[in-house]
């Protein structure tokens, strides 16, 4: 069938990819004089309505998603012969695939890429999804001042995950995908971990793990894939550790959490030491108490790392299975879904805020009080990527008419506004040309202003901690 010039207002320039369901087109938005990707459903499935289904399906997945690192959905629609269309951003840079075609990438930049993928893939957990095919062609690149941005896209195997069940066709892409996928269990976020740790592998050596080209042999995986030293020699035995361990068969003995593997992969590249997470629990001396702490001068030090949990003993097991058995009793995983997805409330010293559960450091002031939660404490002061909030109360009489932007970023500002009786001076701050950071200041009394910034790559995600966030004396 011949394609058309254009489909409503966006008229198609070039052919930029296609696959065995779809069509993607790079188009002209005449409206918005932007340029977008277009994706068309084939005329061969039209007629299925299950195809039909996921199609329009990862258009929802997207939209559930405000994230810098995942494809957008701006629109979708039908063209004239009936066929579905997405309108999703466009990625101008190619993917990752064709970067390995070229041969391994630069350790930091492999390291950068593996981070900004895993923040896609934490934004997408975050709101119930397992993405299930992560990849190196479902890694898209967008130019962005000084570089590009890597950004998770093809959710076309995208799965809400109170709908993962063992009925689920276990799809994905055999040289990446987890084994448990391929056998039809009940798949979380480990699943995707697992095919994030598989592209990290591709990324640093330019070889997929195991080569594997059938779901059939992932089946017979049962160990991590051999030392990436022994395909490059200037790959650093703590980062071959990380991301080895993301790629254990027995999701159990993986980084439990993206946090963690993200952590200690940029911890494994800085220091060139194996993290502690992947030292035996009895060889780890005990956590020191954390005293009182001062943004400005001890938060860098005063932080509680989260270490990876040991290996489960049997006893551990049988506990997890009696628990799996309970959820699938009350509805399966949606229960989990919620637990996950929901908020955490932390209090302290008056001070309150609700943060995503993947926040899990905390270190907390009674000068003040100050309180910070954040997926890496020990980094807020030196990275502005790192995601998290600082809570302070500070003696001073008026709103502030300058910000304070973290280091490497730039402010804007300030916004006023009040709050009931709480007037208000909000700035918001961008770290590499994207607006992330969001600082606020707030009237408590003549004397007393509570300071809350918040460091968030999802505006929305920003914006419900700031709402969250308050000081009752």
């Amino acid at each position: 069938m011949d394609q058309p010039q254009r489909i409503g207002r966006y008229a198609l320039v070039r052919r930029v990819g296609a696959g065995g369901f779809a069509t993607v087109w790079l188009a002209k938005d005449e409206q918005l004089d932007a340029d977008v990707a277009v994706k068309i459903l084939s005329d061969l499935w039209t007629d299925d309505e299950d195809v039909r289904r996921r199609f329009l399906a990862e258009g929802r997945f997207l939209r559930k998603v405000d994230s810098l690192y995942v494809v957008g959905a701006h629109d979708v629609g039908e063209t004239d012969d009936g066929r579905p269309y997405l309108v999703i951003t466009y990625a101008d840079r190619g993917t990752l695939a064709d970067k390995i075609k070229a041969g391994p990438l630069e350790i930091g930049d492999a390291v950068r890429i593996i981070t900004e993928v895993g923040r896609g893939l934490k934004h997408l957990h975050g709101r119930g999804v397992l993405h299930r095919d992560v990849k190196p062609a479902n890694v898209l690149f967008r130019s962005i001042a000084g570089g590009d941005r890597a950004m998770l896209g093809d959710l076309g195997l995208g799965k809400a995950v109170q709908d993962v069940s063992q009925l689920t066709m276990p799809g994905g892409t055999p040289a990446y995908v987890a084994p448990e996928q391929v056998l039809g269990e009940r798949l979380d976020h480990r699943a995707d971990l697992y095919s994030l740790g598989a592209v990290a592998y591709a990324a640093f050596t330019g070889q997929a793990p195991h080569g594997v080209n059938s779901l059939g042999a992932v089946m017979q995986i049962d160990k991590p894939p051999p030392s990436m030293t022994t395909l490059r020699k200037d790959i650093p035995d703590a980062i071959d550790a990380v991301v080895r361990r993301a790629l254990e068969p027995d999701r159990d003995l993986r980084w439990q959490d993206l946090d963690s593997f993200l952590n200690a992969l940029r911890e494994a590249y800085a220091t060139g030491k194996i993290p502690a997470g992947l030292i035996p629990a009895s060889d780890v001396p005990p956590a020191k108490p954390i005293g009182n702490v001062d943004q400005e001068t001890a938060l860098s030090s005063a932080n509680q790392l989260t270490q990876a949990p040991p290996k489960r003993s049997t006893r551990g097991r049988i506990i997890a299975g009696v628990l799996a058995v309970l959820l699938a009793a009350g509805g399966g995983y949606g229960g989990y879904e919620f637990v996950l997805s929901r908020p955490a409330k932390v209090e302290f010293s008056g001070l309150s805020v609700e943060v995503p559960r993947s926040w899990s450091q905390k270190v907390e002031s009674q000068t003040g009080p100050k309180l910070l939660v954040a997926d890496n404490t020990a980094a807020w002061l030196t990275s502005p990527t790192v995601e998290g909030v600082y809570l302070e109360l500070a003696q001073n009489t008026k709103l502030p008419t300058a910000g304070s932007p973290p280091q490497g970023c730039t402010s804007g500002g300030p916004d006023g506004g009040q709050i009931g009786d709480q007037k208000l001076a909000t700035f918001q701050y961008a770290c590499g040309n994207q607006p992330s950071v969001i600082d606020q200041y707030r009237q408590v009394n003549s004397t007393t202003l509570l300071r809350i910034q918040v460091r968030d790559d999802s505006a929305a995600g920003r914006q419900a901690v700031l709402d969250s966030a308050s000081y009752k004396p």
